[in-house]
């Protein structure tokens, strides 16, 4: 019952006026910018900052996490629409919701990430606002060698669900685990594998190689002559937006798992929707009657990882707002904002400032509707675009790639590098190499380096250190089970195709 009063004290904040403006105006910002590729919303938050010194905290933070979560439900739009994931996020939403746009159903996989968001949301909030302190004990018994072993099955998990072949997918994952490296070494502060350019003293921006390895790689394929270049039916008005009953009842249970899977990930520092996502997509693939369904326009594999980024968005609060501890690059800026405004984040946040965290909390119930209401009625209007002919459509394209990514570093060698790794996307392709294990090793390996490092230093040297604790040895068991699985399905695939030869 204690739960129920706080959050109808948390709504009786954030109904005022001026925090429902807030909640809205953050909302569609968010959106905005989530549909544009190349901007994300840690440049939003980071260019409107400034704009929230002279506002009430409570204020400041609704305005800064609309944005936030904005950003994921809109996110999933370029990625399904053009395969131009704007966030690491949406990246999974593209490996099944553009097949399906390619099919002329582009309606069907936009209003069900909808959906699926809005029930992502709200379950994770509902767990923020019931578990919150069970969640805090939890987290706080991760440590280096736990984030480390989490990561690793992220990234196995990725490549099990990529692609076809398991071997072409680890592989991927090392490349990306590779492009990670180049930079600045975190402990020795020398530069690595940068050949003597100083910008990449800062590593090689996310953006950069999504836009490269989903954007203008695609683009080159669709310029092969032998490419079908007829544009989809997408047809009109709500009955283009409804899934069959088949998709409608395997997304429920693809939903249900997503967000379990989600809310819990997000709680722990360092984890965040970007793996929740990818994990998501990797267990409906194995629990899949048909997996060979994915890759081709599985509507699991477009409501799954939304439901499991959006859950995860809302419980990553957790970490941030009671431990002090930011999970991901929008934690540190709301961390930021809270310090600014002469609030410590820990433990007694929430007894020391209720009207703060409960307001939040609240407001995020308020604005995953407002989101719901906003994005459904612009799904017509976003499908729109597949009907522009291709000979203005991909111009347009590769013209919002170069303003993306140099907008990046302000820096004409990011085009260098977009060509480049277009080019390399494109040849990848050709061999069946997928991207998204690629993208997701080269977000993840600068942490998982800086934890493996961190876990060897506690350990003296000793790799025994990440057996030590049952929570550690437990997940590197679940991935020699996932390796182990994979293999062997990998062998049952080629001894089938042998056999149909």
């Amino acid at each position: 019952m204690e739960t129920f009063g706080n959050l109808a004290f948390g709504f009786d904040v954030a109904f005022s006026w001026s925090n429902l403006l807030y909640c809205l105006v953050g909302v569609v910002l968010g959106t905005f910018v989530g549909v544009l590729p190349g901007l994300g919303a840690v440049t939003a938050i980071s260019m409107l900052l400034p704009f929230t010194f002279g506002l009430e905290p409570l204020g400041a933070l609704i305005m800064l996490s609309g944005i936030f979560y904005g950003g994921l439900y809109g996110g999933s739009t370029a990625s399904i629409l053009l395969n131009l994931p704007g966030t690491p996020a949406s990246a999974v939403a593209a490996m099944d919701g553009y097949p399906m746009a390619q099919q002329g159903r582009a309606g069907v996989p936009l209003f069900m990430t909808a959906i699926a968001s809005f029930a992502g949301g709200c379950a994770g909030l509902m767990l923020v606002a019931v578990a919150a302190p069970a969640i805090v004990s939890i987290a706080l018994e991760f440590g280096p060698a736990e984030y480390f072993s989490m990561m690793l099955l992220g990234l196995l998990a990725a490549a099990a669900a990529a692609s076809r072949s398991f071997l072409r997918s680890v592989g991927m994952v090392v490349v990306g685990l590779l492009l990670g490296l180049v930079g600045t070494d975190i402990v020795s502060g020398m530069m690595r594998f940068t050949f003597g350019v100083p910008i990449m003293a800062e590593g090689i921006s996310f953006i950069v190689v999504a836009m490269a390895m989903f954007g203008l790689s695609e683009v080159m394929r669709n310029l092969e002559p032998h490419v079908d270049r007829a544009l989809p039916d997408h047809g009109g008005g709500w009955r283009s937006m409804m899934p069959t009953r088949d998709e409608a009842r395997r997304s429920v249970g693809a939903i249900l798992r997503g967000t379990g899977l989600g809310a819990f990930l997000g709680a722990l520092p360092g984890a965040g929707p970007t793996i929740s996502s990818f994990m998501a997509y990797a267990v409906e693939t194995r629990v899949a009657a048909d997996p060979s369904r994915f890759g081709k326009g599985a509507i699991e594999g477009v409501t799954a990882p939304e439901a499991a980024n959006n859950a995860a968005a809302q419980t990553g609060y957790i970490p941030t707002l009671t431990l002090g501890i930011p999970g991901d690059a929008v934690g540190a800026l709301i961390l930021g904002t809270l310090i600014m405004h002469g609030i410590s984040p820990g433990p007694r946040v929430i007894s020391a400032h209720p009207e703060l965290f409960w307001g939040l909390i609240a407001s995020m119930w308020i604005g995953n509707f407002l989101l719901l209401w906003v994005n459904i009625p612009f799904i017509g209007v976003w499908v729109k675009i597949l009907s522009i002919p291709y000979r203005i459509l991909y111009p347009m394209i590769v013209i919002f790639l170069c303003i993306g990514v140099y907008s990046v570093a302000n820096s004409s060698f990011q085009l260098v590098l977009l060509a480049g790794l277009g080019a390399a996307g494109y040849l990848l392709a050709k061999l069946d190499c997928p991207a998204s294990p690629l993208l997701l090793g080269l977000i993840l390996g600068p942490m998982m380096e800086e934890n493996l490092r961190r876990a060897l230093l506690i350990g003296r040297g000793d790799p025994v250190v990440f057996f030590e604790t049952p929570i550690s040895a437990g997940i590197l068991a679940l991935c020699g089970i996932l390796i182990l699985a994979s293999l062997v399905s990998s062998l049952r695939r080629a001894r089938n195709r042998q056999g149909a030869a």
